[in-house]
């Protein structure tokens, strides 16, 4: 139940042709405090219920466990999260033996690109193609649960 991954700024729209999967993602949070969020999402018409605790001083490990959820309850839920939810289209990209997956915000957040990959070792190798831009890893600035409270675009 551990998540190991890397976040960098996306620098270009290059990914887009590069994508082989495109989903709409509506999320809020019950809980945005970093020490254990908890958040609501709807991805496409499926619902899940995510629990993130704290991450280590790296940034890159965090306890997450997620259960998909009835999309009904999903979307009541979403009315009792904290205000300021999040909206963006997630591309899946393939590179080398991995997967980034590059949300493209919208609303408050318009403008801001994130790609994350996930690994299986926080030393572990992998390519970073030409669109990715600078590391953000660890800033908690660009986590979800932190974009719904102080939005990018007020920076």
């Amino acid at each position: 139940m551990l998540e190991i991954e890397r976040k960098f700024l996306v620098k270009s729209d290059v990914f887009k042709n590069e994508a082989f999967s495109q989903s709409e993602i509506k999320q809020g949070y019950l809980n945005s405090n970093p020490s254990r969020a908890v958040r609501i999402r709807i991805r496409n018409d499926k619902g899940y219920l995510t629990i993130k605790g704290k991450s280590d001083k790296s940034g890159t490990t965090r306890f997450e466990w997620e259960k998909e959820i009835n999309i009904t309850e999903a979307n009541e839920l979403l009315l009792l999260c904290e205000p300021g939810a999040i909206s963006k289209t997630r591309y899946e990209v393939k590179v080398g033996e991995h997967t980034y997956e590059v949300d493209e915000f919208y609303d408050d957040n318009q403008g801001l690109k994130l790609a994350e990959i996930e690994l299986k070792n926080p030393d572990e190798e992998f390519i970073k193609p030409d669109w990715l831009g600078d590391e953000v890893t660890g800033d908690v600035r660009y986590y979800n649960s932190q974009l719904s409270k102080n939005p990018f675009t007020r920076w």
